[in-house]
């Protein structure tokens, strides 16, 4: 009987401990990937396809971004449903961390807005460098305007500039004024498709293969400047978010080698984005 009943013992044992190895998976199978909530900007004029696969390549660490605009992204953020958002709107991202749901806020890099017109240009601003004059005579042309309507950062830009103007763009607008709730680059083909006006990023502007009869026709305002920052989302507040390989890309991001790889990105000789990681006040 005592060997039967340490046969059936053993056998238990051997089961159960079978069983823990099937429902605890191997260290090795860790996924190491993070999701990065980021702006269409930094996807579309084709940054993340150069600097990402140097950090995966530095880290093991994949990255999956989910480009949308500023306002979206947040709110992903919000939601725990990304580890690390990084985005170009300072009062924004502020908010963010004020609420909780970020850990910190680390400037990246800078580059500019730009408003892209029809060569024919029937609002005749071309040349200018004051965005606010430019904007009231595409207003008094009721030249058509694209705007993202997509509370990104770039839509969140366009609508301080209208108010700077002294345009209050929600009552003035009419037909000429067309809100999409899309991208950069949608906006930027809506714009072509429709001999509009739009405020873009030079970045995306620069990489974007549909240009038509579209270009550059106001520049150089110092309003026009477009800062991008990275947070971590709060692991306090959303316990699934992966704290140490988000930190890890942050940390790359602002360190030498990121800022470089940063810098290092051009299309036809020209630089897209220029890192300030170490400006405080960015």
């Amino acid at each position: 009987m005592n060997t039967r009943r340490t046969f059936i013992a053993a056998a238990l044992g051997s089961l159960a401990l079978g069983a823990l190895l099937l429902a605890t998976p191997p260290a090795i199978a860790q996924d190491k990937s993070i999701v990065v909530a980021s702006t269409t900007s930094t996807q579309d004029s084709g940054l993340f396809g150069h600097i990402l696969p140097i950090f995966t390549k530095k880290t093991g660490i994949a990255v999956k971004v989910v480009a949308q605009g500023t306002g979206q992204a947040l709110d992903t953020g919000r939601r725990g449903d990304a580890d690390v958002v990084f985005v170009h709107a300072k009062a924004q991202e502020e908010k963010f961390l004020a609420e909780g749901h970020g850990v910190k806020r680390f400037p990246v890099m800078y580059n500019d807005f730009v408003i892209i017109g029809p060569k024919a240009d029937p609002a005749k601003i071309k040349g200018g460098k004051d965005v606010g004059a430019a904007l009231k005579k595409i207003k008094d042309a009721k030249a058509t305007f694209i705007s993202r309507g997509d509370r990104s950062g770039t839509h969140s830009a366009e609508l301080k500039l209208w108010k700077a103007a002294g345009i209050d763009i929600e009552k003035d607008k009419g037909d000429w004024y067309k809100s999409i709730g899309q991208g950069m680059g949608a906006a930027l083909n809506t714009a072509q498709g429709s001999n509009g006006y739009v405020m873009s990023d030079r970045a995306t502007w620069i990489n974007f293969k549909n240009k038509g009869d579209l270009e550059i026709v106001v520049e150089g305002d110092s309003r026009l400047f477009n800062q991008y920052g990275v947070m971590l989302v709060n692991p306090q507040k959303h316990p699934n978010v992966k704290k140490a390989e988000g930190q890890a890309f942050i940390d790359w991001l602002v360190s030498a080698e990121g800022q470089k790889a940063i810098a290092d990105y051009k299309i036809n000789g020209q630089q897209l984005f220029f890192p300030n990681a170490n400006d405080g006040n960015a």
